[in-house]
């Protein structure tokens, strides 16, 4: 059996194996529209599997304690490890400072950041909760994802129009029912 391959290989030579691919599934590569496919197809996966890098600005916090800061609607593209094909939605991220806020363009960066990446939804969700944890220590965190996945709607079942919603909670906004409710009540207004 041969190793699977764990260093990055040269986008030529993944180019090569995309055409190789390509190939074996019966597409003819001779032809002039398709000749750079392989090469454009692995740009593509390369783009949408890679995430941009971004500083984190943070300020002081200026909220009152206990209040909550909800960022909604923010829209994300992800690829399913499964089939490596992909999904979109939108996440909504709320979370109660204690000591330091976000930028509120910076939570938009936070999932863009997590979802570059071969990605299930329900991990997704997990790591931006966590990162918001790790780097704003806050007294809750809470994140709402809703997203059509193309592996269940362009293959397989077929389900167009089918949605996913996965949640992660974190301090406050797991602990306390009144929080977590005013945050589901705000996140579920906004989808």
């Amino acid at each position: 059996m041969t190793p699977l391959i764990t260093a990055p290989a040269p986008l030529d030579e993944a180019a090569d194996l995309a055409a190789r691919l390509l190939a074996t599934l019966g597409f003819d590569l001779t032809r002039p529209e398709l000749a750079a496919t392989p090469g454009r197809m692995v740009r593509a996966l390369k783009e949408m599997t890679t995430p941009p890098d971004f500083t984190a600005t943070d300020f002081e916090a200026t909220a009152e304690p206990g209040q909550l800061v909800l960022v909604r609607d923010i829209r994300f593209v992800s690829v399913c490890e499964h089939h490596v094909l992909p999904f979109t939605g939108v996440a909504h991220i709320g979370y109660v400072p204690r000591k330091r806020i976000l930028g509120l363009s910076k939570v938009a960066r936070v999932v863009h950041h997590c979802a570059r990446r071969l990605q299930v939804q329900e991990r997704l969700t997990g790591q931006i909760a966590d990162w918001m944890v790790e780097h704003l220590e806050p007294a809750g965190v809470a994140v709402l994802m809703t997203a059509e996945h193309t592996c269940m709607t362009l293959r397989g079942v077929g389900a167009t129009g089918s949605r996913t919603t996965t949640s992660s909670l974190r301090g406050a906004l797991l602990d306390d029912p009144a929080a977590r409710a005013e945050f589901m009540s705000l996140a579920v207004k906004a989808s």
